[in-house]
């Protein structure tokens, strides 16, 4: 990747692009659930989102195999889109930048107390 492009998002623009591609060649009740799981684990994204590329590119990947298997969308995400995405975020540690920052700021109210 150019340092141009991952200043400016470029490559990330293209990511997303891509993704959206392969998401409308799935049947349409998973492009429902591709619309959900986006704005779900988009809460979860540091400041630039980086964090969530290679979680939306499993996830877009199992959409696909189980797609192509004939599998349901409910047998996939079992109807809890919500607590599949909490347990991807958990699984994979992304934080948002709030939560970052509520560290930071517990970190530094710590030491000036001088724990």
């Amino acid at each position: 990747m150019k340092f141009g492009e991952k200043i400016t998002g470029n490559d990330m623009t293209k990511e997303l692009k891509t993704f959206e591609l392969l998401a409308k060649n799935l049947p349409a009740d998973y492009q429902v659930a591709w619309e959900k799981i986006e704005d779900n684990l988009w809460q979860h994204s540091d400041f630039t989102g980086r964090n969530l590329m290679p979680i939306l590119e499993g996830v877009l990947g199992l959409l696909e195999e189980t797609a192509a298997d004939g599998q349901s969308i409910q047998e996939v995400l079992g109807g809890d889109i919500e607590g599949f995405c909490s347990a991807l975020i958990g699984e994979e540690g992304a934080k948002s930048f709030r939560d970052k920052w509520r560290k930071q700021l517990n970190n530094n109210i710590a030491k000036k107390l001088g724990r």
